[in-house]
């Protein structure tokens, strides 16, 4: 390793790109497990619970990605005032293409990476959903991103599951 590599890896806004790379990794689980799933496949349920693959997706976007670093960390109005509560994110309408919710959840991991990119690990939260939790128990950007990392590859786990059971591909992660 060189000094300059070094000397990047503890460069204010390392850790955040640290951070930033797992969760990236965690997002192209999410898409990579359904690659090659038909739109019946996608809106297959599952579980008793009735969940679907296109569901999860929708619910990452709006519920994972929007609502974290756009509203939370950001302090989005627009995005705060368009808010849903309950399991709405969840309920893909028959007649939203499958492209459309794979390409929100793309669009939404960039608007991320913007709020992301743009603060330090230790920035304050903009905005707190007191109504949803309470008291804070995230208060900065680094425990959103802990945050989301977590859900995201909770969530991709369920995937993989989920796509066992429709049609026993896995999807393989080597460290």
């Amino acid at each position: 390793m060189t000094v300059t590599e070094n000397l990047s890896d503890t460069a204010p806004g390392s850790e955040v790109r640290a951070l930033l790379r797992v969760l990236n990794g965690q997002r192209r689980h999410v898409l990579g497990i359904l690659d090659g799933l038909d739109a019946k496949d996608l809106r297959r349920p599952v579980l008793p619970s009735g969940w679907h693959c296109l569901g999860m997706v929708q619910h990452l976007s709006l519920d994972v990605e929007r609502f974290w670093f756009r509203a939370v960390v950001a302090g989005d109005e627009e995005v705060i005032h368009g808010l849903t509560s309950g399991d709405e994110a969840w309920k893909v309408p028959p007649d939203v293409p499958v492209m459309e919710v794979l390409d929100r959840y793309r669009r939404e991991a960039e608007l991320a990476d913007a709020v992301i990119t743009a603060a330090p690990a230790d920035a304050a939260l903009a905005w707190w959903p007191h109504d949803l939790f309470g008291e804070p128990h995230l208060h900065t950007l680094r425990d959103v991103l802990l945050h989301v990392i977590t859900e995201t590859a909770c969530h991709a786990g369920h995937l993989d599951a989920a796509r066992e059971l429709i049609d026993g591909s896995r999807w393989l992660v080597l460290t």
